[in-house]
């Protein structure tokens, strides 16, 4: 098994893992468009292949100060030989290599085994809350709306 940067041709094959693994995302997050947002921004994306197949991937976000872990998965019948962690200590290594002091990850709340996964490779659940907006929802589209364009001379 191999941990390398995601390729072109590996396209189809992460769109497949992704849905298998993440069958009830929400439409923002649909797979290909989130391999072309995130190709516009960096190459940040690794997957795990053996014998061929891609059979886990992850995303790697950096901001300057705090990494983020996105999308890890691993198909079902790959799982619990190490690969996942495998992913994830890569993952780590090349956030270090970029100057990345702290990593972040999200998990949804209904999912314990994976909280207890993260939690075998030292994460920590942290006292925090989670916000997000779909910027199409945002409040100032929403106040253009009600009020129209703003002016640009105030």
């Amino acid at each position: 098994m191999v941990i390398r940067k995601y390729q072109e041709s590996d396209r189809l094959a992460l769109i497949d893992l992704w849905k298998a693994v993440f069958p009830e995302d929400p439409p923002h997050n649909e797979p290909s468009q989130v391999i072309d947002s995130k190709l516009a921004v960096d190459d940040l994306i690794f997957v795990a292949e053996s014998d061929g197949k891609i059979v886990g991937a992850c995303m790697v976000g950096y901001d300057g100060h705090r990494g983020w872990l996105y999308a890890v998965a691993v198909l079902p019948e790959y799982r619990r030989a190490g690969i996942g962690a495998r992913l994830v200590e890569h993952a780590i290594r090349c956030l270090k290599e970029l100057g990345c002091v702290k990593v972040n990850l999200q998990i949804r709340s209904s999912n314990a085994e994976v909280v207890a996964f993260y939690d075998s490779l030292g994460f920590k659940v942290e006292d925090r809350v989670s916000m997000g907006m779909l910027v199409d929802d945002s409040p100032s589209r929403k106040f253009y709306e009600i009020y129209g364009e703003k002016d640009e001379k105030v």
